[in-house]
């Protein structure tokens, strides 16, 4: 059944001693459970409700939504498991999520975190996850542009670099000199298209490209030298790490960012302080002559 595993809007169809009846399509009633109802809520009214089924088969709805749905990809942690059947996953719920052994690509531990997707069981119609990916990314020629904004899931070390979901949909690469932050599996980040190869394959950055990537960071950086009394504890002796956790850019373009920023006179460069030169009350746009 196509409500399974999703969040959808309900019409709260009738009461009973154990819930509201929540109408879906085709006729089926799916139980909203007491606990799970919100204050002010009557039949007529619509919910926004998680549905998946109970230990005893039934649909079952709550309000309490999960970090994915069926179908999408996510990192999420392993919180148990169990010698026969495999782990238990964190997905947001009362009830964790089962990732079996035979969709694990190596056994796993309380604690790590698992990229993985969201299926149906079709033998079961229940929730479970695979982190078996390769079957569901698309291996057709992406359509993104070079420079393209995309949303990353980080999948794995390699020995290039680090394996990314891209999208949702595809598997990029970010190779080793492209990397200017630790990573972990599941991290989720903003990234950029390098390149689509000939073979379809996907490189990528963390970067955006060009000089607006420059004049973009400077503006921020103007930004939090007002915010913060015309000073900044970042140089060009400041770690990668330390400019990555400020900023959320690599080293190279942070040095790109002040460097266009003192050719102007704006700032002040010191190993580790940033100061502003500038009054108060000029525009924090860069001039681009």
């Amino acid at each position: 059944m196509l409500l399974i595993g999703r969040i959808v809007t309900l019409v709260i169809l009738r009461e009973s001693d154990h819930g509201f009846y929540l109408q879906a399509d085709g006729g089926t009633e799916v139980l909203l459970p007491n606990a799970e109802i919100p204050p002010d809520l009557e039949p007529g009214d619509e919910v926004r409700v998680f549905i998946s089924r109970d230990s005893e088969d039934r649909l079952i709805a709550t309000t309490r939504l999960p970090l994915v749905q069926a179908g999408e990809i996510k990192g999420l942690k392993v919180v148990d498991l169990h010698p026969r059947v495999g782990a238990f996953l964190d997905i947001g719920l009362v009830k964790d999520l089962l990732l079996p052994f035979a969709e694990q690509r190596q056994r796993v531990r309380v604690g790590d975190t698992v990229v993985v997707r969201i299926n149906i069981d079709p033998k079961t119609d229940r929730l479970i996850a695979t982190a078996k990916l390769g079957r569901y990314l698309d291996k057709t020629r992406p359509e993104y542009a070079p420079g393209q904004a995309v949303s990353l899931i980080a999948l794995e070390p390699t020995p290039l670099g680090w394996a990314f979901v891209v999208e949702g949909r595809h598997r990029g690469l970010l190779h080793s000199n492209e990397i200017h932050r630790t990573l972990a599996p599941g991290d989720e980040i903003q990234g950029y298209i390098r390149q689509v190869k000939d073979d379809y394959k996907i490189d990528l950055s963390l970067d955006p490209p060009g000089f607006s990537r420059v004049t973009n960071l400077s503006d921020r950086i103007l930004r939090l030298l007002r915010e913060n009394g015309g000073q900044l504890d970042l140089g060009d002796a400041s770690s990668p790490d330390q400019i990555q956790a400020t900023l959320g850019v690599s080293k190279k373009a942070f040095k790109a960012a002040i460097g266009a920023l003192y050719r102007q006179q704006f700032i002040k460069l010191s190993p580790m302080r940033i100061q502003l030169l500038t009054p108060s009350s000029k525009s924090s746009k860069i001039r681009h002559s």
